[in-house]
């Protein structure tokens, strides 16, 4: 029952969905006249994603305080999630490149019908397009899903400058934070009508250019399962043996089944912390080490999301013909996906849909294109937080194998045995 409730709004929009493109498979392109009522669910996410973004990052920053840990725990902590991420993204990019995700047959037409090609930009500079992607000349320009990147980047400078203001931005913080809250309420009144917006969505979609991209879901969830348990199996007990050897490897198997569960039952990083502490501590983790990194983990440490944002950019790379399989493009699928996941992962609500959101900007593709996104995030949920949550139980071994030594699983043992030892001399 418990597995039934938490998974019961995926269900439903995964219900939907197939139902959907049932439909359109059945009635072809007369299921046309259903996408007023798709267009509809999609005009209202476009509605708050402004706002959205905007409030949940800015406020995010605002609240992050300075943790009582030694500078050694946090840049390890840092050093360690950048490695593991890029791990992340390279076997993403092993296991999409070599296959066609999707068939682009009727690419064009779904490009020309989600909005036309990208408008085309005169040549600049490497310099002044990075610029023209962070930065918009008027302020007003920021109330456009167009300008997503510039967007994120002063949400992040606006949360950075009520941290520095401190007590003299309070009413501003709290303010911001009720706005919050009111939007995440507009967001769940949106998503009551996700099933019937989603539904008719894809029974439009399908209904005009085939099953062929149903078929590319089905092959992409495959994909992504096996990329899943390549992490999962592959390099989690590689990670535990370069921290432990065959001890860690041993330790790793041996606790880390309760948190694989909980992500799995829940469907939650966050749910998933306080089991996801203790495996650590059982493995051998120091308590300091394990309480910095796995909450910051669940915030800023995602390697089942990464690599699902490999499958989101790789999909449309695949459905629209776009040429990536060069080293600029490889570089580009990279950056796109370490960007578009670790730089929203501190969102708590609504993440995701930046995420997708920003993969499109960055690929140039109209947004139009997010159900698309969407419907992959929704059947990759299951796998991706398993990968989420046991990626940083595996990441606290490494940052504990570089801060406490070799010895590091005994290191907790030898901690409290002192401690012990100096209890007892005071009594004495």
């Amino acid at each position: 029952m418990t597995f039934l409730k938490n998974y019961k709004q995926t269900l439903i929009l995964v219900g939907s969905i197939i139902i959907g493109a049932i439909v359109g498979v059945i009635w072809g392109e007369g299921a046309k006249v259903l996408s007023p009522l798709g267009d509809l669910f999609i005009n209202l996410m476009f509605m708050v994603i402004v706002p959205l973004i905007f409030l949940t990052i800015s406020t995010s920053i605002s609240k992050i305080s300075h943790p009582k840990r030694v500078g050694k725990i946090l840049g390890t902590t840092v050093l360690v999630f950048v490695i593991t991420s890029v791990v992340a993204v390279l076997i993403g990019l092993v296991f999409t490149f070599p296959f066609e995700l999707v068939s682009n047959t009727d690419g064009a037409k779904i490009l020309a019908e989600l909005g036309g090609e990208a408008a085309e930009t005169e040549e600049l500079s490497l310099l002044q397009r990075t610029v023209s992607v962070l930065t918009v000349n008027d302020f007003s320009k920021l109330l456009s899903k167009d300008n997503i990147i510039a967007i994120v980047v002063f949400s992040i400078m606006f949360g950075c400058a009520m941290r520095m203001a401190g007590e003299k931005a309070k009413p501003v913080q709290n303010v911001l934070e009720a706005l919050t809250e009111v939007i995440m309420k507009v967001i769940t009144i949106i998503m009551y009508y996700a099933p019937i917006g989603l539904g008719c969505y894809f029974a439009s979609f399908i209904g005009q250019f085939g099953a062929s991209i149903a078929v590319g879901y089905l092959k992409t969830f495959v994909i992504y399962t096996i990329a899943c348990l390549f992490c999962f199996f592959g390099m989690y007990t590689l990670y535990a043996f370069i921290a432990g050897g065959k001890e860690g490897v041993k330790r790793f198997w041996k606790f880390v089944l309760p948190a694989t569960f909980t992500a799995l039952a829940t469907c939650s990083s966050a749910a998933s912390i306080p089991v996801n502490l203790q495996t650590s501590k059982n493995i051998g983790v120091s308590d300091d080490i394990a309480e910095t990194l796995i909450p910051l983990g669940t915030s800023f440490h995602k390697d089942g999301s990464i690599i699902g944002s490999v499958f989101k950019a790789m999909f449309l790379v695949c459905l629209f013909g776009t040429n990536v399989y060069t080293a600029g493009g490889v570089l580009q699928i990279l950056g796109i996906s370490l960007i578009a996941t670790l730089l929203v992962t501190a969102v708590p609500i609504g993440g995701g849909t930046i995420s997708e959101t920003m993969i499109i900007t960055m690929l140039g593709y109209p947004l139009t294109a997010v159900p698309i996104l969407t419907t992959i995030a929704t059947i990759i949920d299951a796998p991706a937080t398993v990968l989420n949550v046991v990626g940083d139980s595996a990441s606290s071994m490494l940052a504990a194998r570089i801060i406490d030594g070799k010895d590091w699983m005994n290191h907790k043992e030898k901690t409290a045995s002192n401690d012990n030892t100096k209890k007892q001399k005071i009594k004495a």
